[in-house]
């Protein structure tokens, strides 16, 4: 099925002069308008009023908006149109269950803060009304790394100012976060706050918190996934039962004071990612020895040369095995976000022969992913053969 994002310029007063009238009950047209792209829903909602009704209610149920901000256009005008709209709208506000924003600047290109500050309260008030949001992704670029005067009174994270006294019972998904950089604006009490409020929620992402995250015990009781820093996720993971981790920052930031506090979830850690972050052998060592339950280890080595992996081939990650054999459960080890300027001519044969070597440290391991992209699965036979080709 298509994502149906609703479009920016849509504007449903433009009504056909000549309305079609079609005897079909909504639940129908509904069926059958899912399938259709979102440019296409916003035509239909022009033939009719009936039309508008059903293609709108699907229009409204994924909003999607981007704004690239430029020395020309610095304002986040798509935001403001859909903010706008939405409140023109309260009767489908019930229909939004995903609203994902996302200001992104090009490097170099000035930006205005105050502008982007003053789509924040109009921001806020239409988030108020969507009482069934189910997604929420709120990344708002560049807007904190430049203190702005719009606001008297105590600095507050842009974030918190949107979600200050906002409640989703129903919300399952959450991505909050902006650019950051030293020195900025940090996060205070409202987050927390926030978060008690999300019952249900499953899957948080806090791109830019890096700080102290209190919560009390019964708070997030289902959440399962987390995307942050070490810092970040040592608050929130004890307790809950979180069983996919993806960290980001860098490999030093995972230390003996919050990695111990990692292992205090109520459900093994089956999955954790570490392509955000250049990772040295030295890290996976000390994970092994306090997480030795991963499955799946998502990993971005920190080659200290890449002309080094081309001039010795992957063989230099031969010593790998030692850091692998302490990992008792791992079934997939991806190592494809490592970047890799230039492939040796024998670099299948070398990738099977460590595939081998692997398996022999790391007798769980059923698949490798290389960073030349080629992904190696043990099959039935105790043979080692690329995914997706017949090796008997």
């Amino acid at each position: 099925m298509l994502r149906r994002t609703l479009p920016i310029n849509h504007n449903p007063s433009c009504i056909s002069a000549t309305p079609i009238d079609i005897a079909l009950p909504n639940e129908t047209l509904a069926a059958i308008f899912e399938q259709l792209t979102p440019s296409t829903l916003a035509n239909i909602s022009l033939v009719s009023t009936q039309f508008r009704a059903v293609a709108e209610r699907l229009l409204y149920t994924n909003i999607n908006v981007a704004d690239i901000l430029t020395s020309t256009s610095p304002s986040p005008r798509r935001s403001f149109r859909c903010c706008h709209s939405i409140m023109r709208r309260p009767h489908l506000a019930e229909t939004v269950k995903k609203f994902h924003l996302r200001w992104q600047i090009h490097p170099n290109e000035p930006f205005d803060s105050e502008l982007l500050e003053l789509a924040l309260p109009l921001l806020r008030d239409a988030l108020r009304t969507l009482t069934q949001l189910e997604s929420l992704e709120l990344y708002l670029g560049p807007i904190n790394l430049r203190a702005s005067q719009a606001y008297p009174g105590p600095s507050i994270h842009p974030i918190e100012r949107v979600v200050d006294g906002l409640q989703f019972l129903s919300l399952r998904n959450c991505s909050l976060g902006a650019e950051w950089a030293k020195g900025v604006q940090p996060y205070g009490d409202i987050l927390a706050a926030f978060l008690i409020s999300l019952p249900m929620l499953r899957h948080l992402r806090l791109s830019d918190h890096h700080g102290v995250l209190h919560l009390p015990p019964e708070a997030l009781p289902s959440l399962s996934s987390f995307r942050g820093s070490p810092d970040s996720a040592a608050y929130l993971l004890p307790g809950r039962p979180v069983h996919t981790l993806s960290l980001v920052g860098q490999d030093s930031d995972v230390n003996r004071s919050n990695l111990p506090r990692l292992t205090h979830t109520t459900v093994p850690l089956r999955s954790l990612d570490l392509s955000a972050m250049s990772v040295r052998p030295i890290l996976l060592q000390n994970i092994a020895s306090f997480i030795p339950t991963i499955e799946v280890l998502k990993v971005r080595l920190a080659l200290r040369h890449t002309l080094h992996y081309a001039m010795s081939g992957i063989r230099i990650l031969a010593g790998l095995s030692s850091v692998l054999n302490a990992f008792t459960r791992l079934v997939h080890l991806d190592l494809s976000p490592t970047f890799v300027d230039t492939l040796s001519h024998n670099h299948l044969a070398e990738e099977v022969a460590l595939c081998m070597e692997w398996s022999r440290a790391c007798g769980s391991l059923r698949q490798i992913s290389f960073p030349s992209k080629n992904d190696w699965a043990l099959n039935s036979l105790g043979q080692w053969g690329l995914v997706g080709e017949d090796h008997q």
